[in-house]
C-alpha cells in the first residue's frame, strides 16, 4: 500500500507535480516529437503543445544567454509553485484535508508561478520590453491554466505544514 495522505503535505506533493510536468514535458525529446507529430490547429495538438511551454534545453546553436532565459523559466516555475503554494491559504483555512479549497489553491499557484515566471525571464531577454513582459506574463498564466489542474489534484488531501 502506498503512503497515506496523512504522510503526504499539499505543498510537497504539488511542487513534485510540478517539476514532474517541467521534467517530462519541458525537455527537450519531447518538445521536439510534439512539433513533429501534432498539429497546432487542432486542440489536442494545441494542448500537447502546451506541456512543452516551460522548455528546458541543451542546443549548442542557441546562444547562452536564450538557453539561461529558457532553463531559467522552468527553474522559477517549479520554485514559485512551491513558495505560492506555501503562500496561498485556500487549504489552511480548510476544516478537512481533501477539500476543494486545497485543489483551488494548488491550480492557482500553477497559473500565478507561471505567470511570474515568464514576466521575470523575460528581464533577461536581449531586448525586454513592457508588452513583451505582459505577453510572456499572458502565456505563462495561460499554461498554467489550463495545465495546473494536475497540480492541483497533486495537492488534495495533503496535510498543511507542519502537523
Amino acid at each position: 500500500m502506498a503512503l497515506g495522505n496523512r504522510y503526504k503535505s499539499a505543498p510537497g506533493a504539488g511542487t513534485l507535480a510540478a517539476l514532474i510536468l517541467v521534467l517530462v514535458f519541458g525537455s527537450p525529446w519531447y518538445s521536439d516529437w510534439v512539433v513533429d507529430n501534432t498539429n497546432a490547429n487542432t486542440a489536442g495538438g494545441w494542448w500537447l503543445r502546451l506541456l512543452a511551454w516551460p522548455h528546458w534545453t541543451f542546443n549548442s546553436n542557441d546562444s547562452l544567454r536564450e538557453i539561461i532565459v529558457g532553463d531559467l523559466k522552468a527553474i522559477l516555475l517549479v520554485v514559485l509553485t512551491a513558495l505560492f503554494l506555501y503562500l496561498l491559504p485556500g487549504s489552511q483555512l480548510a476544516r478537512a484535508r481533501g477539500t476543494i479549497s486545497q485543489f483551488f489553491a494548488g491550480w492557482a499557484s500553477y497559473i500565478f508561478a507561471g505567470g511570474f515566471a515568464a514576466l521575470l525571464t523575460t528581464l533577461f531577454l536581449a531586448n525586454p520590453s513592457l508588452l513583451g513582459a505582459f505577453n510572456a506574463a499572458g502565456n505563462g498564466a495561460a499554461y498554467g491554466l489550463f495545465v495546473g489542474w494536475i497540480v492541483g489534484l497533486a495537492t488534495l488531501g495533503g496535510y498543511r505544514g507542519t502537523k
